[in-house]
């Protein structure tokens, strides 16, 4: 799994800091950065992210790379 954000929906609520601050950082007027595409053990965290997003502009995609 990996997160995905689309910076053309996002307008820095920072709800997903406030759920995953180990994930995301929003600075201030700004547009989430994502700290860490895979979220490993914050998975929970991070779909609570997804999930409270007010603009719909996280996701969490699966990997598509092939082993």
């Amino acid at each position: 799994m990996r997160l995905v954000v689309d910076l053309d929906l996002c307008q820095g609520h920072a709800v997903c800091q406030d759920e995953a601050p180990e994930l995301f950082h929003v600075p201030k007027a700004g547009q989430v950065e994502i700290l860490r595409a895979d979220p490993g053990p914050d998975l929970a965290a991070a779909r609570a992210a997804v999930r409270y997003c007010p603009t719909q502009a996280l996701s969490l995609v699966e990997d598509s790379s092939a082993d």
